[in-house]
């Protein structure tokens, strides 16, 4: 399995605030660029694998909204987590 217990939690605790705090809106947006990652290399070698490709643009979609969300609450967690993440260039 790509993701294990320790990873997500390596994952919460760098992004989010620690590894237990897993509703933070900077810690999902991490695990859900993990995640996108993972399924695109994925997709690289397997074209016609579109029920990865369906769960891939849902979540996408999901790290889309999270990422609407901060920039309405909070500009400034939005552009520290951009930064970090590499996501625009």
């Amino acid at each position: 399995m790509y993701l294990t217990k320790e990873k997500k939690a390596e994952i919460f605790e760098k992004h989010g605030s620690s590894a237990t705090n897993t509703g933070s809106a900077e810690g999902q947006i991490a695990l859900f660029t993990y995640r996108i990652n993972h399924l695109t290399e994925h997709l690289k070698n397997n074209r016609k694998d579109y029920n990865t490709e369906r769960s891939l643009v849902k979540l996408v979609g999901k790290r889309r909204n999270l990422l609407d969300y901060l920039i309405k609450k909070d500009i400034v967690r939005y552009r520290a987590i951009i930064q970090e993440l590499g996501l625009r260039k």
